[in-house]
């Protein structure tokens, strides 16, 4: 809640009188009209991405963590964004380039830009000065007057393989492509349409999944629940201009045993 004087926040526990936590240090404890007793902390980033106001789904703790560490995003870092959805990666990205770096954002929906706009407004208090958010398409990037060389880029698109060449031109030689997608028809489409390009580092794939573990004492066990698969993440980088991306071992042995099944394949229809 954002505190104002004067103010109540009414919980099925018994109303909370702002003015008892205005001033107060945070890990206090306050007693709502009822008694009962309520600890005030100042909301972790964490927590007011689980419960901001959403349009698109929002990219979850566990796997913004993820990007901003495999994407190598550091402080001064240029991020180039794609698509901004509620703003939750938003604020990740803008908290780790810090206020020397910039994030740019592209979002082709209006009411999803005013979900962003909202949530990144109200997290930070106001609308950060190294935030641009364009309502357009990525692959317009480019027609951008002034538009420069970005040191990362991350892509949370329905088709993410449509703006790769636009992405190819955009990111510096040795910068993070981090691309996150729900579904496997996408991660298979959007990593064979990264090894087409030959521009990349051979992709890597991966999912996470957290479990929570209740420790009391000697009592220790997993908890019953579990959070799964939210999506899948890809990661790569840009190659420097004029080199081709060497064919991995694996891939190459496995090209070779599929070749050789269809050449024994065709002897034997013979």
């Amino acid at each position: 809640m954002v505190l104002a004087p004067g103010a109540e926040f009414h919980t099925h526990r018994g109303a909370l009188a702002h003015d008892d936590v205005i001033g107060q240090p945070e890990g206090s404890v306050v007693k709502s009209a009822n008694g009962d007793a309520f600890l005030a902390l100042r909301p972790l980033l964490i927590d007011y991405v689980l419960s901001m106001p959403r349009g698109a789904q929002v990219i979850y703790p566990k796997d913004a963590a993820q990007i901003v560490h495999e994407g190598d995003i550091f402080p001064g870092a240029r991020v180039l964004e794609a698509g901004a959805g509620s703003g939750a990666l938003t604020c990740s990205l803008l908290r780790a380039v810090g206020p020397h770096g910039q994030v740019i954002s592209y979002e082709v929906r209006d009411d999803h830009a005013v979900h962003a706009i909202r949530n990144v407004e109200t997290f930070f208090g106001e609308r950060p000065a190294n935030w641009d958010l364009r309502i357009a398409d990525l692959n317009d990037h480019s027609r951008v007057p002034g538009a420069s060389e970005v040191d990362r880029v991350v892509l949370d698109m329905l088709a993410p393989w449509e703006v790769l060449g636009t992405v190819s031109e955009a990111l510096i030689a040795g910068g993070v492509l981090i691309v996150y997608v729900a579904t496997v028809t996408q991660l298979s489409r959007t990593v064979e349409a990264l090894r087409e390009q030959q521009c990349w580092t051979e992709p890597r794939s991966w999912e996470s999944l957290q479990r929570g573990w209740d420790v009391v004492g000697l009592a220790v066990r997993p908890q019953h629940n579990m959070r799964g698969h939210t999506a899948f993440l890809i990661s790569a980088r840009k190659l420097a201009p004029g080199t081709v991306t060497p064919t991995p071992l694996r891939r190459k042995r496995q090209a070779q045993v599929a070749a050789e099944v269809e050449k024994r394949a065709q002897e034997a229809d013979e």
